[in-house]
């Protein structure tokens, strides 16, 4: 078994937040996890509870039932709940200063107990430790929570597939399943790979990966991804990638980088958490000693006292968790909307985008084109031949519809044959079929070669592909795509957020301004080859944009790059693209950037009130301990009351609805 783990561990505390997930490796496809962290919890737990169960007898018995405990009685019976309840806080603040590291809130909390034990008040010393590791026990079970939630979530892989081989079916591992072979899968089932359809139709649920629940149905040939559940027949698909570069395990392990990705909000809180402790102890010492010097009836255990009620509400656990926790059920949160976020700085990125910048073929379009009308003054047949020949060496939905086309029309064209192929960026292809040079692509792509052709061919508005044989003009296909259903409101919905979308494309000019008119878009550029869209990135950054490109193509890597949030359109988009990108739209609906946003604000948000509420309150209470007000029973309450409220709303980001 393969095991990836991620921690985020902030510099004075050393509780990591991790997610686990396990590959599927063993020989017999199944998993094997490891003793869960809920077991460590429920070992730690039955120490803390006969500790509570000892300190509150005792109360009972002297407070209530005016029993009078000799002193040794009482020292034996304090010390024993105290070991018990600060057992883990001990032993993590001992192998502390070991490593020379003594400002950290194990020790701080050790301190400030065992200086209470020193003035001889035992049941508060054990009080405050026991409700310490309270807190502390709550935060660990909502970190676990999360890590079940995030795993639950992703690893939806099976542990076993129905391979056909030799005319017979046999159960197997995944990652024992080679690229070609057919594999078997029953109503219900999850798909283990990404394959095609090789049966007639079948629908599916993307839910996994996509975060929607409406079914998809797919017809022979179509790409059917890892992750998707069959809902009505048995089916048999070709596998077409191995298990472990499958979409759904590059998902996986996107998301298990994205938590070790801290945001500048965290990284700001471990920077003073550096300075914050070390000033903490300074402080409290301070408060202990310097009285000394100015107090007439001066006594060391009061200001003693005094001093420990401020290690123990300085604590910063509250921070120290609670933020994290946040930005983690904010990755989270986009997971289960189908936005698989890179790390918890893109969040924060999201936060400030004032221009979302997009693609316009396969972003807010559908990139699925249909030919329209077939010119050509050679044989209808043999031009679609020699065209769709070359088309098919390309993955552009353009050259998809012509092949698609060709398809209908006939098969010949597969026995064509075709050397030399090159892809010109931004222009189209270029190859020798049929012995004869080949052009296909835009009008670009002629002028180029300086090929003459129709001067009315620029004003055909739709999108067209121009061929030429020869070096001689033949003719000209045109395609037209169709906008996505989501868009018009996707630009209408940024738009309140006070965002301004701009379309660039490589497509034509006219084509462009059509569909932005369309949309609502009033910023939109066409023509443009990849070195062209950086260029308008670039200008729109030197204006002081803070701006996110939404892409889907090979072209767009270098501008998605220059961001600062690339997005990348995950169902249809290129490898480069998507691993390129900071965020990744799994079902390419463009509304999806606009929930991507509204979780961005959301986390910081709530981030922000814990942060507040924590500093807020501590503030108040070590004056107040300072003052001599507070006591510890009143500092311990605070800080884990705080902490649990923190804890409990940074848990909330995970239940909003977007």
């Amino acid at each position: 078994m393969e095991k990836k783990v991620q921690n985020h561990t902030d510099d004075c505390c050393e509780k990591p937040i991790e997610v686990q997930t396990t590959t599927h490796s063993d020989n017999d496809g199944h998993d094997h996890d490891e003793e869960s962290g809920e077991e460590n919890l429920l070992k730690s737990r039955w120490r803390l509870w006969v500790s509570l169960v000892i300190l509150l007898g005792f109360v009972a018995l002297t407070q209530l039932a005016k029993i009078e405990v000799s002193k040794p009685v009482e020292i034996a019976l304090m010390t024993l709940a105290y070991l018990l309840a600060g057992y883990n806080t001990l032993e993590r603040a001992f192998r502390s200063l070991r490593r020379g590291d003594f400002f950290n809130e194990f020790t701080l909390m050790s301190v400030a107990t065992l200086g209470a034990f020193y003035i001889g008040e035992y049941s508060e010393g054990v009080a405050v430790m026991i409700f310490y590791e309270i807190g502390e026990l709550f935060q660990d079970l909502a970190v676990n929570r999360s890590k079940r939630s995030i795993k639950a979530l992703l690893d939806v892989r099976p542990d076993t597939v129905t391979v056909l081989r030799n005319g017979a079916q046999q159960t197997v591992s995944p990652a024992s399943v080679q690229i070609g072979e057919t594999i078997m899968i029953k109503p219900g089932e999850k798909v283990a790979l990404d394959s095609t359809l090789l049966t007639d139709n079948a629908s599916f649920n993307t839910a996994a990966l996509t975060g929607e629940s409406r079914p998809d149905t797919k017809r022979t040939g179509e790409a059917v991804l890892a992750g998707m559940i069959n809902l009505d027949k048995v089916i048999e698909l070709k596998v077409t990638t191995a298990f472990k570069d499958s979409k759904l395990s590059r998902i996986l392990e996107m998301v298990q980088e994205a938590t070790a990705r801290k945001a500048p909000t965290q990284l700001l809180i471990s920077r003073l958490a550096k300075v914050y402790t070390p000033v903490v102890f300074l402080l409290a010492i301070a408060i202990c000693l310097l009285p000394y010097l100015f107090v007439q009836d001066y006594s060391f255990n009061q200001w003693l006292y005094r001093g420990m009620v401020f290690l123990v509400i300085a604590c910063p656990c509250a921070l120290t968790v609670s933020i994290p926790l946040g930005y983690f059920g904010g990755i989270g949160l986009a997971s289960r909307n189908g936005i698989l976020v890179k790390g918890a700085n893109f969040l924060d990125v999201l936060t400030e985008i004032n221009t979302v910048v997009s693609d316009k073929t396969g972003t807010l379009t559908k990139g699925v084109f249909k030919v329209q009308e077939v010119k050509t003054n050679l044989g209808k047949s043999k031009f679609i031949e020699l065209t769709a020949a070359l088309e098919s060496n390309s993955t552009h939905p353009v050259a998809k519809a012509v092949v698609e086309y060709a398809n209908e029309q006939s098969t010949k064209w597969l026995q064509t044959k075709v050397e030399e192929v090159e892809e010109i960026s931004g222009h189209g292809l270029k190859g020798i079929v049929d012995n004869k040079t080949v052009l296909a692509g835009n009008l670009k792509l002629l002028q180029k070669f300086s090929i003459s052709y129709p001067v009315e061919l620029e004003q055909i508005v739709e999108t067209i592909v121009v061929v030429a044989i020869g070096n001689q003009y033949t003719g000209y296909i045109t395609i037209a795509d169709e906008v996505k259903e989501d868009a018009s409101q996707t630009v209408a919905d940024l738009k309140v957020l006070g965002i301004e979308t701009v379309m660039l494309s490589g497509d034509k000019t006219t084509v462009v301004k059509k569909v932005a008119d369309q949309l609502g878009i009033t910023q939109a550029y066409g023509d443009l080859l990849p070195e062209g869209k950086v260029e308008k990135v670039q200008e729109l950054k030197n204006q002081g944009r803070k701006l996110a490109f939404v892409g889907d193509g090979v072209n767009d890597a270098p501008v998605i790059a220059l961001a600062d949030a690339g997005i990348a359109m995950g169902g249809m988009g290129s490898d480069a693209t998507i691993e390129t990108a900071d965020i990744v739209i799994q079902n390419d609906q463009p509304h999806k950037i606009v929930s991507a946003i509204k979780i961005g604000k959301i986390t910081k948000s709530i981030v922000w009130q814990n942060i507040s509420l924590a500093m807020g309150v501590k503030i108040a209470v070590m004056l107040l301990g300072a003052g001599g007000i507070a006591t510890l029973w009143e500092a311990v309450f605070a800080d884990v009351g705080v902490a649990l409220l923190a804890i409990l709303n940074a848990y909330r980001i995970q239940g909003k609805k977007i």
